[in-house]
């Protein structure tokens, strides 16, 4: 008796792969963040901050699977995402791409035009400088920092409606941030990066200590620059204690990665890098000056 035929995937979940829904709600959180930690206590805002923004994340997401749809059945890791599988067609992949960014721009822009403007930004610099970049160069790592540091940004524009030091500062810490982060990822899956062409770790020696080294350098670096809020006086002394605390952790990650060169110790700070971010972000909003009190009132 022959086995039955693996039941397809559900439309809606292919379009949650092509779009990295996952990712995208990752991102949404940390411009959540920078929404609540400048202030902003506007629900409507919150939700087109919310929707708006998945779908130019997946816009950008869905634009890098297109691109890269050809390398994406070499690797491991990708061979099996809707494209190189034929779950979808690359028309519907277009439309898809161009009816999220429209209509995620859109929403941005009910929130006010800065806003529309950093996410056009953020999925162009992404997809049309990043995306080609990433066979050429390892400083496309670099270059990707720039709009992967956006989201908190623009939360905070989008409470804001105004550029200034505080965007600024959650802007720098997330972007020092990707710089760990993105070569742990890169560490983990070098050998299948290298299958596509792609070599983003620091060093043109790859997986070794002079990558190793960069990576803890900016884990180091990562400890003070976190404090920002806290040495401004924007924050309370949970921030200083907790952001310490998780510095040192994921600085302890980083050490470790360059003492044994191993993979398995790359994967545990990909993984902290995950859970890193999130958790010191929305220290920030919880200890910022008076943010309960102000939020309560909205609820009055």
């Amino acid at each position: 008796m022959s086995e039955a035929t693996p039941k397809p995937p559900s439309i809606f979940k292919t379009y949650l792969v092509f779009t990295k829904f996952r990712l995208s709600f990752l991102v949404i959180l940390s411009a959540l963040s920078g929404y609540l930690f400048a202030g902003g206590q506007n629900w409507l805002e919150i939700t087109y901050l919310m929707i708006g923004g998945t779908l130019v994340t997946g816009a950008s997401n869905g634009s890098n699977q297109i691109w890269e749809r050809d390398l994406d059945q070499i690797m491991n890791r990708t061979n099996g995402r809707p494209l190189p599988t034929g779950q979808i067609q690359i028309k519907e992949a277009y439309i898809i791409v161009i009816l999220f960014l429209l209509i995620g721009t859109y929403l941005l822009y009910l929130i006010n035009l800065k806003s529309a403007l950093l996410g056009l930004l953020a999925f162009a610099s992404y997809v049309f400088i990043y995306t080609p970049l990433k066979q050429i160069t390892p400083w496309a790592v670099f270059v990707g920092a720039f709009p992967g540091a956006i989201p908190p940004f623009l939360g905070a524009i989008a409470a804001t409606d105004a550029f200034g030091f505080v965007p600024g500062i959650l802007f720098f810490v997330q972007f020092t941030w990707q710089f760990p982060h993105f070569w742990a990822i890169a560490w983990v899956l070098y050998d299948d990066y290298k299958k596509a062409g792609f070599s983003l770790l620091p060093s043109k020696h790859g997986k070794g200590k002079a990558s190793a080294f960069q990576i803890m350098a900016y884990s180091l670096a990562l400890i003070p620059f976190s404090l920002m809020p806290w040495i401004l006086g924007w924050t309370g002394y949970t921030t200083l204690i907790a952001a310490s605390i998780m510095g040192i952790w994921f600085f302890y990650l980083s050490y470790k990665l360059f003492y044994s060169c191993e993979t398995s110790d790359a994967r545990k700070l990909m993984f902290a890098s995950f859970v890193y971010l999130p958790i010191i972000q929305f220290i920030y909003v919880f200890d910022r000056t008076d943010y309960f009190i102000d939020f309560l009132k909205t609820l009055s």
